[in-house]
């Protein structure tokens, strides 16, 4: 595998840009190595700038389940540019985005676009503390909501890859106002609201952890998350970036039957295009400004270009089949992979749930961040670079998610599981 090129870009980024990447797990620093630089992708396929090829299940971090370039949303693109890229002023298809939202997400009155996942839940937590008059919220440990302050506490994702679960800048004063609880341990939660009866705005959640590798709730854990938060009145918060329109076209809270106070959306509704949305019942959503007091805006809120894709992307979700398809392929992609460990007497677990999964080098079971804590970080750097020297691009951390897409094909898969098992042997040398 030529790298060359990529070399090259890495070490000019390194000059001008904070380690070289824009966002931390790019740096490879947790599987160490220099970055592919990708130019372009299409389908289930990306390449970089020395011409590899990689079946790809990161897929710009879960938003693309229709793969890479998809023409529809391409062409959507493409014609929303031809007609300007901003406005800062109301354009139709944000209406018409904000109407599919809420037609597919029952617990949604109203919503409100933003420009990411960071932004969207950073607002839903004003909005809660807004709506309630408390100030404390309850996050879980290894969850992660963005890099707003208030939430950068026993974080996931990067944070957990980097070993900086806490980050410097965040002023102590605040971060107190931020209780931790553990995930899939409701008795942690309980513990919290006996402790602040009447000081808790929010509960803020991943329905289903994507951000420690994908770890699904536990049986009645969000049936517990919504009782203890109606008996004390707090809202509950569902995150759904990565879930929302990923698991079921109406999110987690419809795959599990459990409607949160507030949602926080991202990724998927642009189509991969930078947006991002929170929204909720509809006495809720009528405090944010310009009907009530709770402030909040964005020039690029709403933008053309995002909502093109995401009415695009949305519309094509709803073609019947697709959630099936991203169902049989994952099943396949992951059963395979569990063969091949198992034959390789490597040990691990598969955690999946629809199209999101993560193989952790860890016997399992793994329901909690302790045990996610547990796996092979180590021989997980080894594995990820054996399966990219095989054109296979998967998450460059033990504690991040993959996905699939319609674009993956049964060959894909085949392919993929064959690099597994070679990949597995190649360790044991």
């Amino acid at each position: 595998m030529q790298q060359q090129r990529s070399q090259q870009l890495f070490e000019r980024a390194q000059r001008f840009i904070p380690g070289g990447v824009n966002s931390p797990v790019r740096s490879f620093r947790a599987v160490e190595g220099t970055p592919p630089f990708i130019a372009r992708g299409n389908g289930a396929r990306v390449w970089d700038v020395d011409g590899n090829e990689y079946i790809d299940y990161l897929g710009s971090w879960g938003p693309l389940a229709l793969g890479h370039a998809h023409p529809v949303i391409v062409d959507a693109v493409q014609r929303a540019a031809a007609d300007g890229t901003s406005f800062g002023a109301p354009v139709e298809q944000e209406v018409q985005l904000a109407e599919m939202i809420c037609q597919a997400l029952p617990s949604v009155d109203m919503v409100r676009l933003v420009n990411s996942g960071t932004e969207a839940c950073m607002s839903a937590l004003r909005l809660a503390r807004a709506f309630t008059g408390r100030s404390k919220i309850v996050k879980f440990a290894g969850n992660y909501h963005g890099h707003a302050d208030g939430l950068l506490v026993q974080a996931g994702s990067g944070a957990l890859t980097h070993g900086v679960p806490t980050s410097a800048g965040v002023p102590e004063s605040y971060a107190a106002e931020t209780l931790v609880a553990a995930y899939n341990e409701l008795e942690s939660v309980q513990i919290l609201f006996d402790a602040w009866p009447s000081d808790i705005a929010a509960v803020i959640v991943e329905p289903v952890a994507g951000n420690m590798g994908v770890v699904p709730p536990a049986d009645g854990f969000l049936d517990g998350l919504r009782r203890i938060t109606e008996s004390h009145g707090a809202l509950l918060i569902f995150d759904e970036v990565i879930t929302g329109f990923r698991v079921a076209y109406g999110g987690a809270q419809t795959l599990y039957g459990i409607a949160p106070d507030i949602t926080t959306m991202g990724k998927i509704i642009g189509g991969g295009l930078p947006v991002g949305a929170y929204g909720g019942r509809a006495d809720i959503m009528q405090m944010v400004a310009p009907l009530g007091p709770m402030y909040q805006a964005g020039t690029l809120s709403g933008n053309p270009l995002a909502v093109a894709a995401g009415v695009a992307t949305l519309t094509e979700m709803q073609r019947p089949g697709v959630y099936d398809q991203l169902e049989a392929t994952a099943v396949r992609l992951t059963e395979g992979i569990a063969h091949a460990f198992a034959t390789a007497e490597m040990p691990s677990t598969i955690n999946r749930v629809a199209s999101m999964f993560t193989g952790f080098f860890n016997p399992g079971p793994i329901t909690s961040l302790a045990q996610v804590e547990q796996s092979d970080a180590a021989i997980y750097g080894r594995y990820f670079h054996a399966m990219l020297e095989r054109g296979v691009y998967i998450a460059p951390s033990q504690f991040e998610a993959g996905f699939v897409s319609i674009a993956h094909t049964a060959s894909d898969i085949d392919r993929t599981i064959a690099a597994v098992g070679e990949a597995l042997s190649s360790l044991e040398r």
